[in-house]
């Protein structure tokens, strides 16, 4: 069963009263980045290819089509028993844009980031609020202790 919104806000700490939704909270846009090296996805581990931040002018993101990387403003928590799941909002899906994310295990803590598919330009405003995050229960064996555990943390 999903949880109400406040519920997932109650995990999140420092929220805006507008990101706390019926059945989730918002996400803000932090920071926008561009792959520039390839990355490697191996038996035995992962290597992230070297990226760029793409500077805003005045907060704004102006993007052309294609992809790129964006990481949240927002710190998430996913308590025991419950995974996240995270969906963009209407409004970027409306704009021709799709944000591609996965599965946020029981434990993870950090400040994620997921890939935004840019199909047409759009400006994007640091701290607009792009995604939705959703909490479901769930049985777990253990909690998530893995490489990106407390990612992007103190970049805020």
């Amino acid at each position: 069963m999903f949880k109400s919104g406040q519920f997932v806000a109650d995990h999140l700490g420092d929220l805006r009263p507008a990101q706390i939704q019926p059945n989730g909270v918002d996400l803000r846009l932090g920071a926008v980045f561009e792959q520039t090296a390839p990355g490697r996805i191996g038996r035995d581990g992962t290597a992230i290819g070297d990226r760029r931040e793409i500077e805003s002018i005045d907060g704004v993101y102006r993007l052309s089509p294609g992809g790129y990387v964006v990481q949240y403003a927002d710190r998430v928590r996913i308590p025991e028993g419950h995974v996240g799941f995270l969906y963009p909002r209407s409004s970027l899906l409306r704009n021709s844009c799709m944000l591609d994310t996965a599965v946020w295990d029981a434990g993870y803590e950090g400040r994620g980031e997921g890939l935004l598919e840019v199909h047409h330009g759009i400006e994007l405003e640091r701290d607009a609020r792009i995604a939705q995050l959703v909490l479901a229960e769930a049985n777990h064996e253990s909690e998530y202790d893995g490489a990106y555990q407390g990612e992007n943390v103190g970049d805020h």
